[in-house]
């Protein structure tokens, strides 16, 4: 990826997506734990298994999706073939991550809106993710993970509109999976323990920080030198 995509940077921003996902999902995989069996509630290492199970659902669905924008993007791109189009496609990847800072940060919450595009997809999906409660076992939870990767969340639909300028259907598949891995700490231990995470979520100061920090990488990005094909 010749471009502020790395995959390093998407596994970053996944990880100081904290504030975020807390928000979004914490309390989702906290429900989903306390509705297992109580013999898998109890017994720490199944239950890790069980939230395990949900996350490679979800981070699968993520990579999917991700794979599906980078070939679009690459579709695109390949039709305009215009002359400075590799460096566009740089300067529009440093731009979706400035606004994925601003919006992590509260600097732009305006751009939440963006989370209605996937609504009516939720609402053909949903239901179906209703049918596999109570998750009982581990396909379930795998299944349920899947469905829980549509959930439309603004942070994921910046990613992938960032995974649109990666240059093909590979880089934006693998960049949503690093991003996706990037997020798998926190909403691993959201299983066990939300009240401190919670906290650290709600902290106005703490998503000022992660904002900036992504805000920092967009902006070191475009010290990363580019390859110049002449023609």
């Amino acid at each position: 990826m010749d471009n502020p995509l790395t995959l390093t940077s998407a596994f970053l921003l996944g990880l100081f997506s904290t504030v975020h996902c807390i928000g979004m999902c914490g309390g989702i995989i906290g429900a989903l734990s306390l509705s297992l069996p109580l013999e898998v509630r109890t017994h720490k290492p199944r239950l890790f298994v069980f939230v395990t199970s949900y996350n490679i659902g979800r981070i699968t669905s993520y990579t999917l999706a991700g794979l599906i924008a980078g070939a679009l993007g690459s579709g695109v791109h390949a039709t305009a073939d215009f002359e400075y189009g590799h460096t566009i496609l740089k300067y529009l990847g440093v731009a979706m991550m400035v606004a994925i800072g601003l919006y992590l940060a509260g600097w732009l919450p305006q751009i939440a809106v963006i989370e209605r595009l996937g609504v009516p997809i939720w609402k053909k999906l949903e239901p179906i993710g209703r049918r596999l409660l109570p998750v009982a076992t581990l396909p379930k939870a795998f299944a349920y993970g899947l469905i829980w990767g549509w959930l439309p969340c603004g942070l994921v639909y910046f990613v992938l509109l960032w995974a649109l300028t990666t240059g093909g259907a590979v880089e934006g598949a693998l960049t949503l999976l690093a991003f996706g891995l990037g997020t798998l700490p926190t909403l691993l231990s959201a299983g066990f323990m939300t009240s401190w995470l919670t906290r650290f979520a709600r902290s106005q100061r703490a998503r000022q920080l992660v904002g900036l920090l992504i805000i920092a990488m967009a902006i070191g990005s475009l010290l990363i030198p580019m390859e110049h094909h002449h023609p």
